[in-house]
């Protein structure tokens, strides 16, 4: 450890040498003085990682000291030592950003303990988390080797973004990058898994773990009251791991009934994802029984015009008799209205609101170079994120119902992954551009490289034309044509993309709140 440079400003320092030596034998170098003005003159000219402050001084109190310290260097750790147990005090040290509180007599090892917190927290915890990474690492891949089922598939995926989000506070490159090839290792395997089981669970809905068709039956429906309003989120393209991210921010004033996830079916787009879970039923069937209002990849108009009459038909055909009320929220007006418009919505026993914001950030950051370098990874990704929506018209709306009695559903429709690998396919024109997934009628490519569909009805998809098939991405592969080829393929490389089979786009939330 470097030397760690200590200020202890108290009027009785005399009392407290044996507490100065204690630290100084442990490597500390402490500065003593006796008032808060000759603190301030040395702050001044000297850096030092700890300020130790007593609140009941002479000439200047503890706290005023404290209050033009922070003016000097707002960044450096006080702590505050006092006889003085008063409320009043506790709450202006505390309001005034102490990092720390002690009351008289302190034992020399209470300081230390304070100081290791303040000055070593981030090495222990770093030392910590490897260590019990390291013996988590076997139990992991015991689990990713003994053929799981889809529940212990969810499990997995929920383990591995805990450790994914304890790696982040180590800052340790050589675990992040053992723990990078286990998660790509698991999405290998994971790739296998659904090409084994996902054409069962389309056509044997019991074996079937919850899909997006039926997120409302299995974890809405069975738990709204219709006495109270309740409330429906679905933000568009939320990982399981950023879900984590704002889940914080969620608890401030609603407390989680449970929190649990489900499967995206494929393609793991809005397209078809988000219209399944608002219907109630697989894309196939929706085409069958609204020829109309489903449009395939290729077909002109918008491909989400519909999901408040896919729903409405969803609640009649489980005799549900709601009254609700639907909102998207696509730009930043619609999310002022949703802000003004929210007591409104006490009203209805169920509102649905859709909010577009997460998936408008991941085409956007593939497009404009700003925006890569501000979410270049999964960290920074979800740093954005959690930022967005601390500061969105959707908190904001939701803060301010957050004192009534109130259900609130938290989903999403799909997840996404930062792709690495490319993948030569070949089509004719009739062939989709989406990068993690397509279909058409003369694709050519390589059955060990993603899932195929020759028949689309196995995946509970529409055909668009005679004999289209489709394919989807595995793992972290994306799907490129070889005309211009190399462009392409250095200018989506590690952009988030969504569509295909991965751990991040298929395994996604559904959180069930109340509010305090």
């Amino acid at each position: 450890m470097s030397q760690v440079n200590i200020l202890w400003v108290d009027d009785e320092i005399e009392s407290l040498k044996s507490q100065i030596l204690f630290l100084e034998n442990r490597g500390y170098h402490v500065t003593a003085l006796t008032n808060g003005y000759d603190a301030l003159e040395f702050l001044k000219d000297q850096i030092v990682d700890v300020v130790l402050l007593d609140e009941s001084m002479p000439g200047i109190t503890g706290l005023e000291t404290l209050t033009k310290i922070k003016e000097q260097d707002l960044q450096v750790p006080v702590v505050m030592i006092t006889k003085n147990e008063a409320e009043n005090v506790m709450d202006e040290a505390i309001g005034s950003q102490i990092t720390d509180y002690l009351i008289k007599p302190v034992n020399p090892n209470q300081v230390l303990l304070c100081l290791k917190k303040i000055i070593d927290n981030k090495r222990l915890v770093a030392e910590k988390t490897t260590i019990a990474y390291q013996q988590e690492f076997r139990s992991l891949f015991m689990a990713l080797s003994s053929n799981p089922d889809h529940k212990e598939w969810m499990d997995i995926y929920k383990k591995l973004v805990y450790w994914e989000m304890e790696m982040e506070k180590a800052d340790s490159p050589e675990m992040m990058e053992v723990f990078n090839n286990q998660k790509a290792e698991a999405n290998t395997e994971f790739a296998k898994f659904i090409s084994r089981n996902y054409a069962s669970w389309i056509k044997n809905s019991d074996e079937a773990p919850t899909l997006s068709h039926t997120l409302f039956r299995d974890k809405v429906f069975p738990y709204i009251d219709p006495e109270i309003p309740n409330f429906f989120i679905l933000i568009d393209n939320l990982r399981y791991d950023q879900w984590k991210a704002i889940q914080p921010i969620f608890a401030e004033s609603f407390r989680l009934i449970e929190e649990d996830s489900f499967y995206s079916i494929l393609p793991t787009s809005t397209q078809y994802s988000r219209n399944a879970i608002f219907s109630g039923m697989l894309p196939v069937d929706i085409e069958a029984k609204f020829p109309q209002e489903w449009k395939n990849d290729d077909d002109e108009g918008g491909k989400n015009m519909y999901e408040e009459h896919f729903f409405a038909d969803q609640l009649a055909r489980a005799r549900k008799d709601l009254k609700f009320s639907y909102t998207k929220v696509l730009n930043h007006n619609d999310g002022q209205h949703l802000v003004n418009n929210i007591h409104n919505m006490m009203n209805y026993q169920l509102n649905i609101i859709v909010y577009n914001f997460v998936d408008m950030l991941s085409h956007a950051r593939t497009e404009m170079e700003v925006l890569k370098e501000l979410a270049g990874d999964e960290t920074s990704y979800r740093s954005i994120i959690t930022s967005w929506f601390e500061h969105s018209p959707l908190h904001q709306a939701l803060k301010k119902i957050s004192d009534k009695k109130i259900n609130l559903f938290l989903a999403t429709d799909h997840g996404s992954v930062r792709v690495k690998t490319p993948i030569k396919v070949i089509g004719d024109k009739q062939t989709t551009t989406n990068l993690r997934y397509k279909h058409g009628r003369n694709l050519n490519y390589d059955p060990k490289e993603v899932l195929a569909f020759r028949d689309p009805k196995d995946a509970g998809l529409p055909r668009p034309n005679v004999n289209s098939s489709y394919i989807f991405a595995r793992e972290d592969g994306y799907l490129c044509y070889p005309n211009n080829y190399n462009y392409f393929v250095n200018y989506y490389k590690n952009t988030f993309q969504h569509g295909g089979i991965s751990l991040e786009e298929m395994i996604v939330p559904v959180a069930r709140m109340v509010s305090k």
